[in-house]
Order: C-alpha cells, then structure tokens, then sequence
C-alpha cells in the first residue's frame, strides 16, 4: 500500500500543477497505516498514535456553553492507543463533570475542625529531647526569610512536610518486600500523610505564587531534609516519627499565626481555591481563612499519628503490630 502510495506521488511530482502540500496529502493516509499483529507481538514502529488537542472553540457547538467536554483545560491533549486506556469520566454527587485529574471524589472530605490543637508531648529522653531542638532550630531561619509572608511560609512549610510520610512509606515498603510481612496498614497510612501535605501544597501554590529564588531555596532545602531524614530513619525510627510529631506542632503554630493575620486584615481574606473548595468539601463561598483551618486540622492529625508511632516503637513494638490510623485526617 505505502509503495503504491510513493510510486504515484513520484510520477506525479513531475507535473507542474503538484505543490508540496498536493504530495503531503497523498503521502498523509500512511501515517494511519496498522500492520497486522503476528504471532502475538504488534510492531510498535507501525502503530497508531495520536493526540488529539482539545480547545474551547472546538467545542463552542455543543450543548455545555462552550466548555471543552474532555477532561482538563484548554489545550489538554487526549492520547489514544492502541491499549485502549482512556480518561475516567467522573462526575459528582450534582451530575456535574468532575475537573480534577489529580484527586478523585471518593478522596475528598470534610476535616474535623474539633481536634485539640494544643496538645504537645513533652520530651523527656534524650532522642525526644534532640528532635525537639532541631525542629526548634529550624524554625529561627525560617522566621527571619520569611518574615510575615505566610503564604510564602507555608508554601515552603509543605514542600518539606510532604516528605516525612513518602520516605517512611517507602522504606516499610522494602522492608515488607524483604521480610515478607504485612505492614499493618503503616505503608497506606504513611503515603497518605505525603498526598495529603501536597494537596496542601497545592492550595498554597494558588494563593501565593512563588519567586525564582523560592523555588531554589525549595530545591535546596528538599534536597537536604529527604537525604537527612532518610539517614534518621534508617537509625532510628522512632526518633524520626518524634522529629515530624514536633514538625507538625510547630505547622500548627505557623497556621495560627497566619490566622491572626487573616483577622487582623494585615492579609487579604481572598476566596478560597477551587482545588480547596472541592477537596476538603468547603461550601461555594469558602474563603482563604477557610482553607488555613483545615489545613491547620490536618496538621494536627499528622502530629497525632506521628508521635503515636513513635510511642510505639518507644514501648519495643513494631508499627505492624498497631492497626495503622488510616483515613484519621
């Protein structure tokens, strides 16, 4: 077929009347070109795929008022394969289309606002009293950078706490492949907290937008807190659950400061993201205060399920052994 194609394309270029774009077109059919599979195995060399680019004037015929009805924005582009793996189309509790690739309905939730926000353990050993301090530390250079931008505080403030919950995950995650053994729950529970603080992050990224050296002051500071807390987890488990328990406390601490400057009007009570808005179940009208409770409530469960790891493994037990709190937030 494709040599029947180039033969009349050759004999028809010497004419003078045939332009470049005459030969593309008579060329163009080979690109759809599918051979047949054989003895089980497609020539992925000869398969089709292609994108299609969505927009909204390409959809301002049809019935939803102009809006693309694929999933994503403007310019989004579908794949479509051979493999037949297409985009889910969700749609919520209203029969509305759900806009959000990244988190699904069944994800959502309404955060529990009651939680007491004051609980703190007091260190009394030496680890205990070690992760204390360091997360003291810690927060002395990130009041003089950041100062009273606590949007920008907490943009930063999320980029690391997203950490802890993906390398503890991780690594009982080999541990059970090696042993071979359950984890109780712990590698679901830990990866979760992760998921949970980068949809934080996510939230805070629409509220401030962050300048170019942020974003290497985040590059940086990821850098060494992932190699660093991988480093104390592999000696002490219990000393690096502790160090995020204190972590938390201290988020906890920044979230209310930024609550303050929200009622003080130092800081613009904007309306909430949408991400925010649908994630946490916020009503329509939710504002930015709105987003910093929960986001403070969250924090506050991750300190809880923290420092209970930790106590665990202080009493000589191992997380496997307790039912992991997943779903607490």
């Amino acid at each position: 077929m494709i040599t029947t194609i180039l033969r009349r394309s050759l004999l028809d270029a010497s004419k003078p009347a045939t332009s470049i774009n005459a030969l593309y077109h008579q060329l163009a059919p080979a690109t759809n070109f599918r051979a047949p599979a054989m003895g089980g195995v497609r020539d992925l060399s000869k398969m089709t795929f292609e994108k299609k680019e969505t927009s909204v004037e390409g959809n301002k015929g049809s019935g939803d008022g102009g809006k693309a009805d694929d999933q994503g924005n403007k310019g989004e582009q579908l794949i479509v394969s051979y493999w037949g793996v297409k985009p889910m189309k969700i749609t919520k509790e209203d029969g509305t289309e759900w806009k959000w690739s990244c988190f699904r309905p069944w994800e959502t939730y309404k955060a529990d606002l009651t939680i007491d926000l004051k609980k703190h353990h007091v260190p009394s050993t030496l680890p205990d009293k070690l992760a204390y301090w360091m997360v003291k530390s810690l927060r002395w250079p990130t009041d003089l950078f950041f100062q009273r931008r606590y949007g920008c505080r907490a943009m930063m403030l999320e980029t690391v706490a997203a950490v802890p919950g993906m390398v503890g995950g991780m690594l009982m995650h080999f541990k059970s492949l090696r042993r071979f053994e359950q984890s109780g729950g712990w590698i679901k529970a830990l990866l979760e907290e992760a998921e949970n603080e980068r949809m934080h992050l996510m939230t805070f990224m629409e509220v401030a937008k962050p300048k170019w050296y942020e974003r290497a002051l985040v590059i940086a500071v990821q850098g060494v807190f992932f190699n660093a807390y991988l480093l104390g987890y592999i000696i002490s488990p219990k000393f690096a659950h502790r160090m995020v328990g204190y972590l938390e406390e201290e988020a906890i601490h920044s979230y209310t400061e930024f609550l303050k400057e929200l009622d003080n009007g130092n800081i613009e009570n904007v309306p909430a993201p949408a991400i925010a808005i649908d994630y946490w179940r916020l009503e329509a009208d939710a504002t930015l205060r709105d987003a910093v409770m929960v986001v403070r409530a969250d924090e506050a469960h991750h300190r809880d399920v923290n420092h209970y790891a930790s106590d665990i493994h202080y009493q000589g037990h191992e997380l496997k052994e307790a039912p992991a709190p997943i779903g607490y937030h």
